[in-house]
């Protein structure tokens, strides 16, 4: 009878492996899984399941209309999903196996990784369960100790079922919700024909909320004068800086929206005259002095739980979301150098004490020779001990926060190098002592004409850096001027009195509050839309937050995909699409899709019923009622337009001078003033992408506007294009059309005049000046013009090259250089797949080409921090080296050592008929395979028809030897043309 081990990765069932061979003997590797007398283990490779309707219930045709709304089945099935169905089907042969009686379920601890095994369970039982018992292996580590450690304290299925329930309830509630809301906000914008997609989410609708809602106070923030006074003050020993501030000034009641104005503060003057009076009242006046100064210490910050790595990582590398996640899971599963990422702890268990010292050793002795020194410190001071602030079981939930492992890491790459030194500087500073600082205050106070003018002076100097010093942060860095609080004040002795050498006003501007960076969205989205940078509270919050921390870089991904949101440097900016949807949630009083307080409340109890403190049915029926009522408010809301805040374009209609304004759908003419509107429009979402505000005005102003991309065909395929308004003699006003660049007036023979152009650079075939016309970029001798009315040249290269927007630069870089950027959104015509590749002038061909990049042949150097060996160690392998058995293998060695590598190319000369493909230098076969695809793919030979065959053009016909060949052949072929 045997056990089966089901992991969620293929490495951590080889992990598992290696971990059990010492306590239950060798495994013998089979396909799919590993096998000895007692265990069975084999993979999934994240999810293989997914849940769907039931058949009867799944609609097929018509599911974008309103009349199969709301979906809300009485169960679900499951389906493969169809990348991994071979994997699934090994699993499910292995759990159906008679003399495997029972299961364990291996993958990663988490949600997740629950779901993950208990849809994979339900699957191989098919109708009726598998009813083989289960039992839990929870691993937070994964070295070989753990996992052996985690095999003697397997949990039972009852001990899970909070987190089954909770881990099924959060699928379900998404698919309802997504897939009942997507389809009623989709029929609704679909209403007046096309098809505009409009996808909703439990939690990236309203994670984009939190985005849209700062974006909008961004655009209605007024900016405000005001003034600030500065002084500078002259005592025995030198001068030193002051700022005038109003000693009875109180913060301002709340305002209308039931928050105090932010912009209020002692140290502004909202008027030049004030600000101006104070100056001149205390300039070149003496002052008196009075200074507080007291010790203040500062804690390092709390370990690292994945939101706050990822915040961190993307204000100090750069770093997404997304990129910061797939590294520290990297340094989890691949180098087992840091312990499970995906966990919202920030505290570690109270018996970790023991493996804390551990890990401080083994970073002592590593080959950090940055870092080894203060671990080294650590140990030798005694500054690990049990503290609550470090050690708190209350503060574990089912992981804890991300430390290092007693596993020195080896072979990083530079981005994961960094990140692990992130963390282990993080772990290294919460056992330091903190910070300590003297703080003064100082008052330098004016008294002229029976009034006082104070100015505020703070000085700050670190006295003992404690864990800043980890990071290279010693006492004299205080003395930088850009740290506004840590000045060196010049002393001042008691009674002295001080002089307002220069006293000038600074005019400034209000703000408005800055956009999100994926570190502020992440910290808004675990504060459930409220922006919090103070741990405690952030805790306190974590409960109630968008997502989870596993999942919320992939929420911020899907936004980005769907082009709700888009990078602009740091900065998250919403597109015109996401405030479509957010003003049609608003307008149809759908608010359990628009407020990320809501869905925090959801996941917190998600999290109550991991605890068993909160039914599955009780919740799933909230979230089937709240389903109900988006379809219903959607159904319902027959008004042709949606409230919202619009815009009003500042050009004139072009058919009747009107005013142009935007309602919910269309940017429409409502006539003069005092007159009827013409009925000139245009819609805001032409082919599914949407118009931002400033596009509609160019296209209006100019009558046109692109190449534009995001565009989606009735069969879903995108597209770029130019979009024109053109006038049309039928219905006597303007309409919007698409132009794709069909020159369709290029053979009039109608004469061109680019005098009031100026020239991209000269032409590669006849050094003409080549200028934009249309759609293309063409050599001025290409055309009729009033120099040449015979067109003695054909050179053009299209501003859209297989949905590639050329920029002018590209091609004054390609005319001035021979070859473009790397260009990385060219789309495959046969295919559909993107490519990267560069624009190059091909001057055999006599026209421009695609030229790819060379594949990187060898990876970059990896660096390691492995303990380095003593030199007694490399002393006596030295010795062994001269040992008589040493010197008997050596011969063995010198046989094995490899060949030295043929130069490439050596002796390989291409035929002609080849050479005139791929050039005439020697070159490798390999590297003639690779050219020739190169080839093949620039020129579109693939066949339509069938992808395993390739026509010869005219250069190729002589290496093929026929019309056309299969790429089985190729390598046959190639053999024949290389001498």
């Amino acid at each position: 009878m045997k056990t089966l081990v089901i992991a969620e990765k293929p490495s951590v069932a080889q992990d598992i492996v290696r971990a059990l061979t010492p306590v239950a003997g060798k495994f013998d590797k089979h396909e799919e899984h590993f096998e000895n007398e007692k265990y069975v283990v084999t993979s999934a490779v994240g999810h293989l399941v997914e849940i769907q309707a039931p058949e009867e219930f799944d609609v097929k045709r018509g599911k974008w209309s309103f009349a199969n709304l709301p979906v809300i089945p009485p169960r679900f099935d499951l389906k493969p999903v169809d990348k991994t169905k071979t994997r699934l089907n090994a699993v499910v042969k292995q759990a159906k196996r008679k003399d495997v009686t029972q299961l364990i379920n291996a993958c990663d601890a988490g949600r997740e990784g629950e779901l993950i095994f208990r849809l994979i369970e339900q699957y191989a039982g098919g109708k009726a369960p598998l009813g083989k018992p289960v039992k839990r292996l929870w691993l937070q580590s994964m070295t070989p100790q753990a996992i052996r450690d985690g095999f003697e304290q397997l949990r039972n299925e009852q001990q899970m079922q909070g987190l089954a329930d909770a881990a099924r309830s959060r699928s379900e509630a998404d698919w309802l919700v997504g897939i009942n809301g997507t389809r009623a906000m989709t029929a609704f914008n679909s209403r007046d024909g096309g098809f505009f997609l409009t996808t909703v989410g439990r939690v990236q609708t309203p994670t984009l909320s939190v985005v849209v809602e700062r974006e909008e106070k961004i655009r209605k923030f007024v900016s405000r004068d005001y003034w600030e006074v500065h002084g500078s003050f002259a005592a025995e020993a030198g001068e030193y800086p002051g700022k005038w501030f109003d000693p009875n000034w109180k913060k301002p009641p709340p305002g209308p929206d039931g928050a105090p104005d932010p912009e209020q503060r002692a140290d502004r003057v909202w008027n030049e005259r004030d600000a101006t009076a104070i100056a001149e009242a205390a300039r070149g006046k003496p002052a008196s002095v009075t200074e507080e100064s007291k010790p203040t210490t500062q804690a390092s910050p709390l370990l690292f739980d994945l939101t706050s790595l990822q915040r961190e990582a993307n204000s100090r590398f750069g770093f997404s979301a997304k990129t910061t996640l797939a590294l520290a899971q990297s340094l989890y599963e691949r180098h087992k150098a840091l312990t499970y990422p995906r966990t919202d702890s920030r505290a570690l268990p109270e018996d970790y004490l023991p493996v804390v010292k551990q890990t401080m050793g083994m970073l002592a002795n590593s080959g950090m020779k940055h870092l080894a020194p203060f671990a080294k410190q650590a140990l030798d001071d005694n500054y690990v001990k049990p503290s609550k602030r470090v050690f708190d079981n209350a503060k574990v939930s089912d992981h804890f926060a991300i430390i290092p492992t007693l596993q020195a890491p080896s072979g990083l790459s530079d981005a994961e190098q960094r990140l692990y030194d992130f963390v282990v500087r993080r772990f290294l500073s919460v056992f330091f002592p903190s910070a300590e600082y003297q703080v003064t205050t100082r008052i330098s106070t004016v008294e002229q004409g029976g009034r006082k003018y104070p100015f505020r002076t703070d000085g700050k100097v670190l006295v003992k850096p404690g864990w800043l010093a980890i990071y290279g942060k010693e006492a004299q860095d205080d003395e930088k001027e850009d740290d506004k609080d840590g000045k060196r004040l010049v002393p001042v002795k008691p009674g002295e009195m001080v002089r307002a050498e220069s006293v000038e006003t600074k005019g400034l501007k209000t703000r408005p509050p800055a956009r999100y960076s994926e570190a502020t969205l992440l910290g808004a989205m675990e504060g459930a839309g409220k922006t919090i940078d103070d741990d405690e509270l952030r805790e306190a919050m974590q409960e109630k937050g968008l997502g989870t921390p596993a999942t919320r870089a992939a929420i911020i991904e899907g936004l980005l995909a769907e082009k709700y949101i888009h990078r602009e440097g740091r900065e998250l900016i919403p597109t015109a699409k996401a405030f479509q949807l957010m003003t049609l949630l608003r307008g149809l009083g759908v608010e359990e899709l628009s407020k990320a307080e809501l869905t925090g409340e959801w996941e917190h109890k998600l999290a109550q019923m991991e605890h068993g403190k909160l039914s599955r049915e009780a919740f799933m029926r909230e979230i089937a009622e709240m389903t109900e009522h988006i379809v219903k408010k959607a159904k319902e809301y027959d008004r042709d337009t949606v409230p919202g805040d619009y815009a009003t374009l500042a050009t004139p209609c072009p058919n009747c001078g009107g005013v142009v304004k935007e309602n919910y759908r269309r940017y429409a003419c409502t006539g003069k003033l005092g007159q009827e509107p013409c009925g000139f429009s245009f819609g805001k979402s032409p082919a599914g992408r949407t118009f931002e505000v400033a596009e509609a005005e160019a296209l209006l102003r100019d009558k046109h506007i692109g190449p534009l991309e995001g565009f989606r065909s009735k069969a879903g395929w995108p597209f770029v294009s130019e979009i024109v308004l053109k006038y049309d003699e039928e219905a006597k006003n303007w309409k919007l059309e698409f132009d794709f660049g069909d020159d369709k007036n290029a053979e009039s023979g109608e004469i061109i005049d680019f005098s009031g152009q100026q020239s991209l650079g000269p032409c590669p075939k006849c050094g003409a000046r080549v200028f934009e016309n249309g759609s293309n970029y063409i050599c001025e001798k290409s055309v009729p013009t009033t120099e040449q009315p015979t067109p003695s040249c054909d050179f053009k290269t299209g501003k859209i090259i297989l949905q590639q927007p050329v920029e002018r630069a590209q091609v004054e870089k390609l005319l001035a250089t021979g070859k473009t950027d790397l260009l990385d959104k060219f789309v495959s015509m046969r295919t559909r797949r993107p490519f990267k590749a560069f624009l190059a002038w091909n001057k055999d061909e006599g026209k421009v080409t695609f030229e790819f990049a060379p594949r990187d042949s060898k990876f970059p150097p990896r660096k390691t921090f492995a303990r380095a060996a003593p030199a007694a160690a490399k002393k006596a392998a030295a010795a062994k080296t001269k040992t008589p058995a040493a010197k008997k293998a050596a011969p063995a060695k010198k046989a094995a050592a490899p060949k030295a590598p043929r130069k490439p190319g050596a002796g390989l000369k291409p035929s002609e008929a080849l050479a005139a493909v791929i050039g005439a230098e020697p070159v490798a076969r390999t590297e003639v395979i690779k050219k020739l695809w190169d080839y093949i793919k620039a020129n579109g030979l693939q066949d339509a028809a069938n992808k395993r065959a390739i026509n010869a053009d005219a250069k190729l016909k002589p290496v093929f030897g026929k019309d056309q060949v299969t790429m089985f052949e190729l390598a046959g072929i190639v053999g024949k043309h290389l001498g």
